[in-house]
């Protein structure tokens, strides 16, 4: 790439700063979740990685907090709205600890990937988003893609109960609804206050697992478990800094697709060049169309937000 190029490119980012917190939080969570997996492998339980998760809070809510002069907005709305989106994240990730338990996973987890559909829905009825034809079809795509990512044909599914699907259902209305409440609360909220109440939420929560976590059972406290846990844990919680500043900056109704898509994307890519993972010709598709997508959702043209 030229001189020329390449400042063009710096300054049409500089002039977007959405897609660039969007585009770092892919690069994040695209990261994470190719190696989240790793501590429960190892012998770490899922609701230890949660206590992990909401440690590795701290120093970026800390690093928000500074970037915002340590002013805290502490009014009713400002707490209300904060409180309500780390909830609906971390109540989300809870529930899932009991899905996965009750239900396939092949099943759970392409139907959780819709939750950028509640948020679209609520952000056209309710904050009169619109994209142009474009990014509509940037949208479009990337719901199609998204189901693609985590679905794994398999006959096991008959012996599950309808707990899992209650539960699935809860799950992608809970993250849904929080992106939305991400955009919302970027109107009247600074994005550090509202990451400030997101960690604060998720680290109230830490008994509740502690509580659903299963201390009969041989638990890994190694290197390879709360530790690697920790190192994959920062890219998340540092990945949901950088997506409370993309809905600062852009329209829910592109920022929770392009995300959304955008992280299997990544995650699929270093799986199968890292890891030496070779797709299924459905993951294969779903990489095309996010592909596809997020060059649509990227070249979409600015807007007010």
């Amino acid at each position: 790439m030229s001189t020329a190029a390449a400042e063009g490119k710096q300054q049409r980012m500089a002039a977007r700063p959405w897609l660039f917190y969007a585009l770092l939080t892919t690069g994040l969570w695209g990261v994470w979740g190719a190696f989240a997996g790793l501590p429960t492998q190892h012998g770490f339980p899922e609701t230890m990685v949660y206590v992990v998760w909401a440690l590795t809070m701290i120093p970026p809510a800390l690093f928000a907090s500074w970037r915002a002069g340590w002013k805290l907005q502490a009014d009713a709305r400002s707490v209300c709205l904060g409180s309500t989106i780390g909830l609906l994240g971390a109540g989300g990730q809870m529930l899932l600890f009991h899905a996965v338990h009750n239900g396939p996973t092949y099943l759970i987890f392409p139907l959780i990937a819709l939750s950028p559909v509640v948020t679209i829905a609520l952000s056209l009825l309710l904050l009169r988003e619109r994209v142009s034809r474009l990014g509509a079809a940037g949208v479009v795509l990337a719901l199609l893609a998204l189901p693609m990512f985590d679905y794994a044909p398999s006959g096991a599914g008959s012996a599950h109960n309808v707990l899992w699907f209650i539960d699935t259902l809860l799950i992608m209305g809970a993250w849904g609804v929080q992106a939305f409440c991400m955009k919302l609360a970027n109107r009247t909220m600074n994005a550090e206050n509202i990451f400030f109440y997101m960690a604060l939420t998720g680290l109230l929560l830490i008994p509740v697992a502690l509580w659903m976590t299963d201390f009969s059972q041989p638990i890994n406290y190694g290197v390879d478990g709360p530790w690697l846990a920790a190192i994959t844990q920062v890219l998340n919680s540092t990945g949901a800094l950088t997506l409370v500043y993309a809905f600062r900056y852009g329209k829910a109704i592109v920022v929770a697709p392009l995300t959304n898509a955008g992280a299997p994307l990544i995650t699929a890519v270093i799986s199968l060049a890292a890891l030496g993972l070779v797709p299924q010709p459905l993951k294969l598709a779903g990489i095309v169309l996010a592909f596809a997508a997020a060059a649509l959702l990227a070249i979409e043209p600015e807007a007010s937000a």
